[in-house]
Formats: C-alpha cells, structure tokens, sequence
C-alpha cells in the first residue's frame, strides 16, 4: 500500500509541474495572448505517450517526456502544442499528411518553432529541450517567413520526398483528426477564435499589447468572408427553385431536334448582368480570378443570359452571352475602358437598353466617390478589390484583397 501511495505521489508531480508551467505562460506578459488558447480542449498526462502531441484541441503529454525536461522546456513544448491548435496544423493539412506524414509534421514544427524563438529570442522563459547538449526539435532559419506548405515543398525538393526533414520532440495527431466531423472542425475553430479574442483582452489588461502577435495570427482571428462563396449564394438565391415545368416558355434546348419540352421554373437563373469598372485600378489578375469563378456560377445555376459591360466613366463594351456560350466566357471576352469611374453610367444603360436582369453583380476598387449607381431596380452585389473602406450604400457589399 505504501509503495502504490509513493506511486501515485510520483504521478502527482508530474501533473502539478505541467500545470505550474501552464499557470506561469498564462501570467507571463509574453504569453498572455495565448492563455485563452491553452484552456481549450483537455491536457492529460499519458504513461503510454512518448514525447507529446495535440489533435488540435487536446494535449497530451508523456510522463517520462514531463520528467526528462527543466520548467523552461516543458514550456515551450506547451507553447509548441498551443501554437499547432492556434494555427489548425491537424485540420489544415490533414490532406497533406496523408501523402507524407512525416514531412507535413517537420514542416509544421519548423514554422512554429521559428515563431516562438522570436517571441523570447534570449530563451529567458521558454527554451527549446535540449539532450547531451544538443537541442531537441526543428528550427532553421532558411525557413523564416515561409508557411507550412512552402517548407513542405523545399524540404521535399531538397531529399526527394525521401524524409530528411529531421526529427521533432513531439508527435501529431493527425488520426485523432480523422475521427472529427466537419462540423466538429468547424466548431473548434470558433473556439480557437474566441480563445485567441480573449487572450487579446488578458494581454492588454497586463500591458503586453499585441502579446506577440505576427501577421499570421492577426489574419486568423479578422473577419474573414469567403467572397467566392457569397457571391454564388447571391446568385443562386435569385432562383425561385419552385422546380415546377411550365409550358409557358419552351425548352430551347430541344427545339433543334423538333421536340417541343416545358422549361422548369425555378431551376436556374433568368437573367445577370455583370458590371466590372475598367477605370484602371482593376489588374488583370483580379480580372481574370473574377472572370474565372463567374464561369464556374454560371456553370452551376445555368443563367439563361449573362451582359457583361465593362465601365469607367461610360459602358465602354457591352458583350452578351447565353447558356450556350457562357461557358467561354473567359477565353472570349476583350476588356474595354480605361477612363474614369462613375457606377451610374451602368444603370442609365441598363434602363436605356431596356435590360432587365434578375441581379447585377458589379466589381470595382469602390473609389467612385459618392456615386453607387443611384437606383437599382434589381438586387446588386458590389465585389470590391482591395479598399477596406469601401462599403456600398445600396445593396450588399463583399470584398477580395488585392494584394
């Protein structure tokens, strides 16, 4: 009885040496930030797990692993745990790992290492573990400002996918991921936000500021909309999607072949029009990325008609396309303009040519002034490229970054 109690004591210390290491990251000014972060999800010690890992909400550390390290190394393990949930690394590349596991966890070691030797580059609080005097884990400055994929990519163009991306203190749990549902993943990533949100709080009520914060993270926790995703929404809500036939309109498609079918209604799109301001700021990369995921709605809700009209000051060309040749739209068109800029030049040629879409969809830098086209008579979604200050008065507003 006496030796299970000095067992289960032995253990004891284990745990209260990872959560007195916890507890004083969370009150360092440096790591303040973090602290939200490092409370979500479960933090067990295991017998059975050699070094440590996290499946991206949980950690897990060894207990041999938890005795072999000084209070200094235990906490940049635990910061190196924290940073793989900060950044999603078991969801993010999970695909990646299937195709080389160990190069994916290299890769994700080598970034996060690199940011947690800036954040405390003299080693005074955190320290990377070290065994017979050399240091334990992944870190190489020929790495510093790449993301995961691009260390990835060198590191397989240098070995040939054959390894040689070195050896790492801790393991990943790339399995664990596999068992998560979408929604799951969906909501840990909330969580990590929020996390992430209220460690911002904490670092400045210690007068940390930003707390260490790197553009990576700042990207992370902005507001973020998949533009791509909106903009096929606005579209395909335009459908009543009664899906009913009607032999009011007969289906165009067969009448070639002298078969008279009903036109379902409610199946795809009437009618769009798509405005893209040519005044000179719009690039020919975001013309031709804008371009290209307009094909791929009109391929997915089948307008019967899109008008294009490039504009500046004035529509400078008016192109027309039906279910038949907008698939080519990308490859045909010829951009036109290069003026000014003023939105209602569009809606004034719209109702002089008696045009009468379902939606219009207009891109632009959005430095048109107080000019937003005046009256639209159908809904209209504004695509902005690169200026955050932009937001449409008139109908709804989504943005690319131009960078």
């Amino acid at each position: 009885m006496g030796e299970l109690t000095m067992l289960d004591t032995d253990k004891d210390k284990d745990e209260r040496k990872l959560k007195k290491v916890k507890i004083a990251l969370m009150r360092n000014k440096l790591f303040a930030l973090y602290q939200g972060v490092m409370m979500v999800g479960k933090t067990t010690v295991s017998d059975d797990v050699p070094t440590a890992y996290t499946n991206g909400r949980d950690e897990v550390y060894g207990r041999k692993f938890i005795r072999e390290l000084d209070e200094k190394e235990l906490a940049f393990v635990v910061m190196h745990e924290c940073m793989h949930k900060i950044y999603r690394h078991i969801t993010t590349w999970k695909k990646l790992a299937e195709e080389n596991a160990l190069l994916t966890n290299a890769a994700c070691d080598y970034v996060i290492n690199l940011k947690l030797k800036d954040i405390d580059p003299n080693g005074n609080h955190i320290r990377m573990p070290m065994k017979d005097g050399k240091v334990i884990g992944l870190i190489d400055e020929k790495y510093r400002g790449m993301h995961v994929k691009q260390v990835y990519d060198s590191i397989k163009q240098e070995f040939g996918g054959q390894g040689g991306g070195g050896e790492g203190f801790d393991e990943h749990g790339w399995d664990d991921a596999d068992s998560m549902t979408e929604k799951e993943k969906e909501e840990l990533a909330k969580e990590i936000d929020r996390a992430i949100r209220q460690g911002q709080i904490a670092a400045k009520k210690v007068g940390a500021g930003a707390g260490g914060m790197d553009r990576d993270l700042q990207d992370l926790i902005e507001p973020k909309v998949d533009w791509r995703e909106v903009l096929r929404e606005f579209v395909k809500s335009i459908c009543n999607a009664k899906d009913v036939s009607s032999w009011r309109r007969v289906n165009r498609r067969f009448l070639a072949g002298d078969t008279y079918l009903p036109t379902l209604i409610g199946e795809r799109v009437g009618h769009i029009v798509i405005g893209i301001d040519t005044s000179g700021s719009i690039g020919g990369k975001e013309l031709s990325e804008f371009l290209s995921e307009v094909k791929g709605i009109a391929d997915e809700v089948r307008p019967e008609r899109v008008d294009l009209l490039y504009w500046d000051c004035e529509v400078a060309r008016h192109e027309e396309y039906d279910e038949l040749t907008v698939s080519n739209i990308v490859s045909s068109t010829k951009p036109r303009g290069g003026g000014g800029t003023s939105p209602s030049c569009v809606t004034k040629y719209i109702k002089d040519k008696a045009i009468k879409p379902e939606c219009v969809i207009m891109l632009t830098d959005g430095y048109v002034g107080a000019d937003w086209g005046g009256d639209w008579e159908c809904p209209v979604l504004w695509v902005i490229v690169g200026n955050n200050d932009a937001v449409a008065p008139v109908g709804k507003t989504i943005r690319i970054d131009g960078r």
